[in-house]
């Protein structure tokens, strides 16, 4: 089949760029000659199968994608099998985050094999980490100065809470207080009454980690700047403490109890429950923050470790992107779980 009639079936065709990976438009498992002389046929053209980075047109980018990739690709990592490729315009409405997504190579949306814990791709980039205050609560002390942070690898964070289901096929037994006939829908809860030492236990039968703090906060704010991340239906975040019941379970609308993960909208990356729901446990230490540029930064000393996020109990205060508190290693409370993170 020449080039043209290729390239003609592929703007056609929206299915045929899921491929083996972007950039892979005849499907054989590698981008080569003939991927290129099929993209250049459709350039400028509106979406298809060349726009790698989704953004509706075929241009400079997308090329510089296809050439990054040149050779053999494989974007699922081996540990995972792949639920979607690209990520969704639904879900990641902002094109620049999408476009940074898709520019890392790795597949959008997986599911681990051995858990089944569905993940998805959170690119590298750089955010002001620190205060932003809500219209009804300002910052807590430990949460300034405020500055600069850079993550320069890309890596998977678990799409919800880790459950009560995932947690018992893993370690054999379920600790979380919402259990029982009482909570029917207890298997797809979060798991709590977990510590900090017993949380390690599962990261290494799982071969997985516990996101850093800067990781956990650039991930929660998906490009937003305000107090509160944003959703599909409001993209740019919100500081209006009034709207957190859109993503977020707290002592206003929780009855008392945890729910069933992802009951809430995701954020800007497809996260769920990063603002409420239980407070999740971060890899590192707590320490003071500097007013410094930080890149990669992890916290390895320390007596209390991080925690991030706001539980069922809480008020919109903990929802906040930028609270953070710290508990002994081996506290652990119908308040607290976690979320997990791996490297592709």
């Amino acid at each position: 089949m020449n080039l043209r009639v290729t390239a003609a079936l592929l703007l056609l065709s929206p299915l045929a760029a899921v491929a083996q990976c972007p950039g892979d438009l005849d499907g054989n498992g590698t981008i080569e000659n003939a991927d290129l002389g099929a993209f250049l046929a459709l350039w400028g053209a509106q979406g298809g199968a060349a726009d790698l980075d989704g953004d509706g047109l075929v241009d400079g980018r997308d090329l510089s994608r296809l050439l990054s990739s040149w050779g053999s690709c494989q974007p699922t990592p081996p540990w995972a099998a792949l639920i979607e490729l690209e990520p969704d315009p639904a879900i990641v409405t902002d094109p620049a985050l999408r476009s940074a997504i898709s520019a890392t190579g790795w597949a959008w949306r997986v599911r681990d094999v051995a858990t089944q814990i569905e993940m998805v791709l959170i690119p590298p980039g750089t955010y002001q980490r620190g205060c932003t205050p809500s219209v009804q609560f300002v910052c807590v002390l430990i949460e300034s100065p405020v500055h600069q942070v850079t993550i320069t690898n890309p890596f998977y964070m678990s799409r919800t809470e880790v459950t009560q289901a995932q947690w018992s096929s893993t370690m054999g037994s379920n600790p979380s207080f919402f259990q029982g006939a009482s909570y029917p829908d207890a298997a797809q809860r979060p798991v709590e009454q977990v510590s900090w030492n017993t949380v390690q236990g599962f990261l290494t039968a799982a071969s997985m980690r516990l996101p850093s703090e800067g990781e956990w906060e650039f991930a929660c704010r998906a490009g937003t700047t305000t107090a509160f991340h944003g959703s599909a239906a409001l993209p740019g975040g919100t500081s209006d403490d009034t709207q957190v019941a859109q993503i977020a379970w707290t002592t206003g609308n929780s009855a008392s109890q945890t729910h069933a993960v992802a009951g809430k909208a995701a954020n800007g990356f497809g996260l769920h429950d990063m603002s409420g729901n239980v407070t999740e446990w971060v890899g590192d230490s707590f320490g003071q923050y500097s007013s410094a540029p930080q890149v990669n930064p992890f916290n390895a000393f320390g007596s209390s470790k991080n925690v991030r996020g706001g539980s069922w109990q809480n008020t919109t205060n903990n929802s906040r992107s930028s609270y953070r508190n710290f508990y002994q290693p081996t506290v652990s409370s119908s308040l607290i779980g976690f979320r997990v993170a791996r490297n592709p």
